[in-house]
């Protein structure tokens, strides 16, 4: 049986789909252009140790420096363990960490108490993460990805982004106060950093037919960010030692490279599944109508596979694992109704509409 994987060679910030299967001494390995490699077991190396909650995994091997096997799969996890035992010999790898400071140690400790129950080590290590960590991880993803593109600032548009965000991040049920910015980015897109910040995109601003829309957007990224998955996925992509150097005040030469990183982090379905049931709740607690993001699938189904928007932003594959739109549409509109108002008024509508600068004139409903 063959599974779907992400390779990339190590040298370049770009990944390319593949498979792999299992044979007798190793994996094979078989790149998007057909070219196959045996990856024996004896070599492999996880990028955090497996377990029974494991439902993926990054490899690497001796035999092929710098390179990168990501799969998706629990079953091929579950076969892995079987081959090559060694990959899930947690305790040991966790004995390295024991030359770190009193504070890495603490936190060793922290996920070793999650891995005893059972919960996946780089979920586990992305709760441990300090507040001061996660923004800073966040703030160097939003550099990495927004590099080229300013930072709207319009102060009526500003002001009504952070009305709108107020009004989520209260009804979202966590402490947390989430930092929105809008880039301006001639790409319809939307994503969470770690650190509970996130980004919009002029495109998606202008193109949405009204502040319910965009507020769906953003409570779905929310989603992410209340479960750490952005933490969880650049934890997965550098391997816990990484993550550990940079939690402990080390230089995080591995994370500093986050354009590499970012070409390789893709949220599972699972996790895109549970931000969308945090969106509805968000939702509904602020009550904010979900017709308004289901409409907005709608458009987004009917664009689908006759078009690169909002499926890549600059290479970066952020929302290729997201569920159907179609599926996602029908979800948010067979909600039962509740009582609901505009997510902002009409003039606070325009000003966001207008945070980059003069918008274009609102396109017919197709």
């Amino acid at each position: 049986m063959r599974y779907a994987a992400t390779l990339s060679d190590g040298l370049t910030a770009g990944s390319s789909s593949g498979t792999v299967g299992f044979a007798e001494t190793g994996l094979e390995v078989t790149s998007g252009s057909g070219e196959s490699s045996l990856w024996p077991y004896a070599t492999l190396a996880a990028a955090t140790p497996l377990s029974r909650a494991s439902r993926d995994v990054l490899l690497t091997s001796s035999v092929q420096d710098g390179a990168t096997l990501f799969v998706g799969d629990p079953a091929f996890v579950t076969q892995l363990i079987g081959r090559a035992p060694g990959l899930s010999a947690g305790r040991e790898r966790w004995k390295a960490a024991r030359w770190w400071a009193a504070a890495g140690a603490a936190v060793a400790g922290a996920i070793g108490v999650l891995w005893w129950l059972d919960i996946g080590p780089a979920r586990g290590l992305a709760n441990a993460m300090p507040d001061g960590v996660r923004d800073r991880l966040g703030q160097q993803v939003i550099a990495s990805m927004t590099r080229s593109y300013r930072v709207c600032n319009a102060p009526a548009g500003v002001a009504a982004l952070d009305t709108l965000g107020q009004r989520l991040s209260a009804a979202a049920g966590s402490t947390a106060k989430f930092k929105i910015i809008v880039v301006n980015w001639k790409l319809l897109n939307a994503f969470a950093a770690p650190g509970e910040q996130i980004v919009l995109t002029r495109e998606l601003v202008e193109n949405a037919r009204g502040p319910d829309e965009v507020a769906g957007v953003l409570a779905h990224e929310m989603g992410h960010g209340l479960e750490r998955h952005p933490e969880t996925a650049l934890v997965r992509v550098v391997g816990v030692s990484a993550a550990l150097e940079f939690m402990m005040g080390g230089s995080g030469s591995t994370i500093a490279n986050i354009g590499l990183l970012l070409a390789q982090l893709n949220y599972t379905r699972a996790a895109e599944l549970e931000a969308d049931g945090h969106s509805l709740r968000i939702l509904k607690n602020a009550g904010i109508s979900t017709g308004g993001i289901g409409d907005f699938f709608k458009r987004v189904a009917k664009i689908e596979g006759s078009s690169t928007v909002g499926k890549t932003i600059g290479g970066y594959d952020i929302l290729r694992t997201h569920p159907q739109s179609a599926e996602r549409a029908k979800r948010a509109l067979d909600q039962p109704p509740y009582p609901a108002t505009p997510a902002l008024t009409d003039a606070d509508w325009q000003a966001l509409r207008t945070i980059c600068g003069a918008a274009p004139a609102q396109k017919a409903e197709p």
